[in-house]
């Protein structure tokens, strides 16, 4: 399907911030996703760090899509999707049951508006890693600021590669999956994602483009060249402003 322009501003702004994605629509509806005021004070405090209107920009979801928020945390990007999707579309929180158990809380507080008032299009799925599978295809797979989690021990310490040919076989022909996460120092693979919670950018373009996805683009929107990738994410003087990389990949037609 032929996706509308950004309009100028918009383009201007993601251009600006990193490469445009292919799927791309008006500014209107990722300014009132972001201005939703059903979304909480807590998600609103994040936003100047985490820009939520440039990377939405650049992920290019539009109305009537179907989307996976793999790994979506209390939901930040959860409710920023279901508002841009709108009512003929369908956004599905992909929680793995190994991150489930070890960490309830972020899940209970998905659960505690998925599917309901304002949010109606979420469904919260939680589904093993080696099981992970959807109930229609999706245009759409993210991860946010968790892909590197997939590499640790509590999750099991999975095949990553057969976890990225489910991720694969859930989109439509032509679909995209996002990854955004912490970047982790050039060359350091996957070393560093159980101490430090990040992961080289390399280290996971090579892994996903081997599962049989074909890299699109990156944006540089949240990169912090002031980061210099030794310290942990939840060190207080570096939490909420480290250097992040976001890359968009397609599934071929």
């Amino acid at each position: 399907m032929k996706r509308p322009l950004l309009t100028l501003a918009l383009l201007a702004i993601a251009t600006a911030a990193g490469a445009v994605s292919a799927r791309s629509q008006p500014h209107d509806p990722i300014a009132a996703a972001v201005a939703d005021p059903a979304r909480p004070a807590a998600d609103r405090a994040q936003d100047a760090a985490r820009k939520p209107a440039q990377v939405l920009a650049f992920a290019g979801i539009r109305r009537g899509d179907v989307v996976v928020d793999m790994m979506p945390g209390a939901g930040y990007y959860t409710r920023l999707f279901s508002r841009l999707v709108g009512p003929t579309g369908k956004v599905y929180a992909l929680e793995p049951a190994q991150m489930a158990k070890a960490a309830p809380k972020p899940l209970a507080a998905l659960r505690a508006f998925a599917g309901k008032g304002d949010y109606a299009n979420v469904v919260v799925l939680v589904q093993p890693l080696d099981a992970l599978a959807l109930p229609q295809p999706a245009d759409v797979v993210w991860t946010s600021q968790n892909y590197h989690d997939l590499h640790d021990p509590f999750m099991g310490s999975p095949d990553v590669a057969r976890v990225d040919r489910r991720l694969l076989a859930m989109l439509e022909p032509g679909g995209t999956f996002l990854v955004l996460d912490h970047a982790a120092a050039p060359g350091s693979g996957f070393a560093n994602t159980d101490d430090l919670h990040r992961v080289d950018p390399a280290a996971v373009k090579k892994e996903v483009t081997g599962a049989g996805f074909r890299f699109v683009a990156a944006s540089d929107v949240l990169r912090n060249p002031a980061d210099d990738h030794t310290a942990a994410v939840f060190d207080p003087k570096i939490k909420g402003h480290t250097d992040k990389f976001l890359l968009e990949f397609r599934k071929p037609r």
